[in-house]
């Protein structure tokens, strides 16, 4: 395959350290002052590139929920922002008809969500979905007369008056016991209950807008698509209207443990379903269609089993039913991707990199004519994220981050190949955090295992003095396939914490991404080894600078940095205390108890009971218990389905047993991740006074 005259922009967006200046400090940030940052997201740029659509999420503490509403803006600089919706349980995905002229989005209620439309003038809202299993993901067509959702179903069940019947019955059945015979019965927080996602298309009457029949184009018991991988959506319409690619995941009876995925295409009417990537046996999914139609990009990763893979830019040729890898000699994973201007038009890509500001990109000669376009010296004041470009690819709009500033809504227009003029569209939140005396941070490097240059944030208290002696607190991520970026972050905010003032040290040792995709692989099968002794020597810089009292240092992580915690307990006795959230404590039970068996899988290079490595028992944290002496508080939620609350259970019966001091913070209501408000509030509170009682007063 060889597309012509086609320029593929890749548009490299690196995250660089910086520090906004704002107005005069008045008060140190708190914990008040984090849950009264409004949370904008989702950012939608208008067909005719005049508007943006986009969500802001505030707290509401008699809720203990985040209500989201929907606000449309100018991109002409200068725009006056208009709420657009009001609704009391808030509104989420804002997306414009090809038209314009309509916004739909979906509300949620008692855990259900239907697709309602508002026009983008503002109006009357209609509801047009009305499943008993919900509607969610949704897409216009590109005559704006469909859209296409995603449903979760039980694959049995014919119809939605069959799907009712059945919820119905289960609703009112005097017993909530559950028959299992398959694994991946529950997921994230959820339980599956026998139901299965499926892709559907609704018809739109843009005239008199009403609930209309939905059709299911994916019967059967696959799902569609599968799990979530960050990413564009998993599915989108030709530009003729008349086809659908989706993402499908794998057979029913292996998908606990396999990550192979595979995109497909239908007719929007129904029909039989056309697999493009078979012979590749991982995960293959997120499709953008080239403006004439001829090409489906797609992102893909080469090996079954192994979700942090590297995604590769693979184009799919309708014409001639190839597939050809166009981007996979750079060690950073596509993030986004999108076709701008007319016919085949150009593609924009983006990658992501937290710690380096410079790359080569291999130039393949006349074959794919690489240009070029490194965005680092017009965007060195923020982190993009959730990019958007308008048809003609002159303009992009984003939302833009760091550590001292919640997300906002920029504009991006292209000036040459090397700049882009940035310029901030809304101001949520300047207001509140002109208020605000954030701490400062900086990136640093140090030298790590194996020799590698390491990269890590250093937070430093307000009025920081390097003469004097602070408390420290090492951070570390979860993952591990993971990163500390320059971003903001509503549930482990370092800027909080430094505000009380701890020295804070946030380490991107070997296993985080975007430093190649070689660092990134060096964790798996060693999850105890180059990664905590990366960790070891962060803190040894940290004390070489003179201003760490290591005296008085504590260290605190949540999924696989709770791992590292648990690690740290029977490995070193020079913290004064640990927080382990969610932490992977016995290697063996986990495995057992976990629902996405790929990950234990991959990384510990088989199962408890063919172990060949004897990984399960070599870097099981729970084998040295016998070494706890450091105070230890315990977090874990009821609904943490990833890390089941048994791992927290058998931890915090371990600290108590061999009488170390340790404290259970238990949330019956919270899965992975601490998202309530009111539960937040208590969570920053108990750790905060954790570290206070153990480490800032010692």
């Amino acid at each position: 395959m060889k597309i012509k005259n086609t320029a593929i922009k890749i548009l490299l967006l690196f995250l660089p350290s910086f520090a906004l200046i704002g107005a005069s400090p008045k008060h140190p940030f708190t914990m008040e002052d984090l849950l009264a940052v409004k949370r904008v997201d989702d950012p939608q740029l208008s067909p005719d590139g005049k508007w943006v659509a986009y969500t802001v999420g505030t707290a509401d503490l008699k809720k203990n929920k985040i209500i989201r509403h929907i606000w449309v803006i100018s991109s002409t600089p200068g725009g006056k922002p208009r709420q657009l919706t009001n609704g009391e349980e808030g509104e989420l995905r804002p997306r414009w008809s090809p038209d314009g002229k309509w916004i739909a989005y979906t509300i949620t209620i008692n855990s259900t969500s239907q697709i309602w439309v508002i026009p983008a003038r503002g109006g009357k809202s209609k509801q047009i979905t009305n499943l008993s299993t919900g509607a969610s993901c949704h897409i216009w067509s590109p005559t704006g007369k469909m859209l296409a959702f995603v449903s979760h179903v039980y694959p049995d069940c014919v119809d939605d008056a069959t799907n009712k019947r059945k919820i119905e019955e289960l609703e009112k059945s005097e017993t909530k016991a559950k028959i299992i015979d398959h694994l991946l019965h529950r997921h994230w927080t959820q339980w599956r209950d026998g139901k299965c996602s499926h892709l559907f298309t609704i018809s739109f009457n843009p005239e008199k807008p009403k609930i209309e029949k939905a059709k299911d184009l994916t019967p059967g018991n696959y799902e569609v698509p599968p799990f979530s991988l960050d990413g564009p959506d998993p599915h989108a319409f030709s530009p003729d209207g008349l086809e659908i690619a989706y993402t499908r995941g794998p057979d029913p009876s292996i998908k606990a443990w396999s990550t192979n995925a595979d995109l497909f295409v239908v007719p929007v009417d129904g029909g039989t379903p056309q697999n493009l990537t078979e012979a590749n046996k991982g995960w293959d999914g997120s499709p953008v269609y080239s403006p004439d139609g001829r090409y489906i990009a797609y992102r893909s990763q080469k090996r079954e089993g192994y979700e942090s893979d590297v995604f590769r830019l693979f184009v799919h040729d309708r014409t001639t039913r190839s597939n050809e890898d166009l981007f996979s000699t750079d060690p950073s994973s596509v993030d986004q991707m999108f076709w701008v201007g007319e016919n085949l038009g150009d593609m924009y890509v983006f990658t992501k990199n937290p710690g380096r500001t410079t790359v080569g990109i291999e130039n393949r000669g006349d074959h794919y004519p690489f240009r070029r376009c490194l965005l680092i010296p017009a965007l060195h004041e923020g982190n993009f994220f959730d990019l958007h470009a308008s048809r003609d690819g002159k303009t992009i709009v984003a939302l833009c981050q760091s550590f001292q500033r919640a997300p906002e809504v920029y504009r991006l227009d292209y000036q040459t190949t090397n700049e882009w003029k940035m310029t901030q569209l809304t101001h949520t939140n300047d207001a509140l955090f002109a208020s605000y005396e954030m701490p400062q941070y900086e990136s640093i490097e140090y030298r790590g295992a194996q020799g590698s240059t390491i990269q890590a944030w250093l937070i430093k208290p307000p009025a920081f003095d390097k003469l004097k002696n602070y408390p420290f607190l090492l951070w570390i991520h979860g993952g591990p396939q993971g990163a500390w970026t320059d971003a903001f972050s509503y549930r482990w905010n370092p800027m909080l914490f430094a505000a009380q003032g701890y020295v804070i040290l946030m380490p991107n040792p070997h296993g985080s991404t975007g430093f190649g995709h070689e660092f990134t692989e060096q964790v798996s099968g060693d999850w105890g080894g180059t990664c905590y002794e990366d960790l070891m020597k962060g803190v040894d810089w940290a004390i070489a600078q003179g201003f760490v009292d290591p005296e008085r240092m504590g260290a605190a992580g949540a999924s696989f940095g709770g791992y590292m915690v648990n690690w740290m307990l029977g490995h070193t006795n020079r913290f004064k205390a640990f927080v382990s959230h969610s932490g992977v404590y016995n290697l063996e039970s986990m495995y057992g108890v976990t629902e996405e068996l790929w990950f234990p899988e991959w990384d510990l290079k088989g199962t408890p009971w063919n172990d060949p490595e004897g990984l399960y028992n070599k870097f099981s944290p729970h084998k040295f218990a016998a070494n706890f002496k450091t105070p230890t508080l315990v977090i874990h939620g009821e609904l943490d389905f990833r890390v089941p609350i048994s791992e927290g259970l058998q931890l915090f019966t371990a600290l108590q047993r061999q009488g170390v001091p340790s404290r259970l913070l238990y949330f019956p209501d919270e899965g992975h991740w601490i998202l309530k408000p009111n539960n937040a509030m208590l969570w920053n509170t108990t750790v905060l006074n954790w570290f206070d009682l153990y480490v800032k007063d010692k």
